[in-house]
């Protein structure tokens, strides 16, 4: 048997408001009517893993022991984006030197990475 990642699940006090950042911040859109406490996100085109987001009263933890790496060629201004649409940086104490990488959350408090593959320094 072949298992492959069907969907990454991440909680949300706000499921719509976690919704909305998700969709535009990845391209992806409902694959159904998003529900108060569950939804499933697709990418709008090619092949990706879903993502869902599920209703939940926890607060996202300081260090999540899962994250997503948001992978990029356009770091500067791929975070700048994200920014505008509500994910704030965060201040990780533990960033290497000349990391690749900047830790954002999004509004709901989950951390994230973006990853910069464009080959060159920041």
């Amino acid at each position: 048997m072949t298992l492959r990642i069907g969907s990454i699940v991440i909680g949300a006090a706000d499921v719509q408001r976690a919704v909305q950042f998700w969709c535009a911040a990845l391209a992806y859109r409902p694959r159904d009517e998003p529900e108060s406490d569950w939804a499933v996100l697709v990418p709008a085109d090619g092949e990706a893993p879903n993502l869902s987001i599920a209703k939940t009263d926890e607060v996202a933890p300081a260090e999540p022991r899962t994250h997503l790496d948001l992978y990029t060629a356009r770091p500067v201004s791929e975070i700048a984006r994200l920014r505008s649409l509500g994910a704030v940086l965060i201040d990780w104490p533990h960033y290497p030197d000349a990391p690749d990488f900047t830790v954002l959350a999004d509004p709901e408090g989950n951390r994230f990475c973006v990853i910069d593959k464009s080959g060159g320094s920041r």
